[in-house]
């Protein structure tokens, strides 16, 4: 418990530390940041963090099938499976995408704004090739590591009750095919 209020106060100090420093940022170097971000598209993480696990569910599906049932069966088991998992998607991105977009001002833009100086955001907002780009890139990952797990963290109690009632539709289905 004392762990848990350590985090719980560790997290809320950062998340007023990243407000206070975004605050802080010039209104110049703000335009950029947000020129950067709205050129890389760094709101597509979510919906990215969502795809994995559905892609790899109905992937799975497809593998247990294979062999266990009818053509016929495996082949509108996977037509259900589909549908499921693409009403899945076009139910939970919108969360993914608003998580996104509410946790990138406080997490990425400060990190831009913060690592890069005003000259560096307008060489990567016109992609030239230089040092900066690779700069950017690499820290790439970094920033879609930090969005993410911000992501996830915001999404978990919405989106893990609805993944698990997918994956066990799925199973129901995958028992109904392969049951003879």
């Amino acid at each position: 418990m004392k762990t848990l209020c350590m985090l719980a106060a560790a997290l809320a100090f950062n998340s007023v530390q990243a407000a206070v420093q975004a605050a802080d940022i010039p209104p110049a170097k703000k335009a950029l940041v947000d020129r950067v971000l709205q050129l890389w598209q760094v709101d597509t993480i979510g919906q990215s963090m969502l795809q994995a696990p559905v892609g790899d569910a109905v992937q799975q599906a497809r593998a247990v099938l294979q062999g266990r049932a009818t053509p016929e069966k495996r082949d509108a088991a996977l037509t259900d499976i589909v549908a499921e998992a693409r009403r899945f998607m076009d139910e939970n991105t919108p969360i993914a995408r608003a998580s996104a977009d509410k946790l990138i001002p406080t997490t990425v833009a400060p990190l831009l704004a913060e690592r890069f100086t005003e000259e560096e955001l307008k060489q990567i907002v016109i992609i030239l090739e230089s040092p900066v780009k690779k700069k950017f890139e690499a820290m790439v990952p970094e920033l879609q590591k930090k969005l993410g797990e911000s992501v996830a963290a915001d999404t978990r109690a919405v989106i893990d009750p609805k993944l698990k009632d997918l994956q066990e539709r799925i199973g129901l289905r995958l028992r109904a095919a392969v049951t003879p």
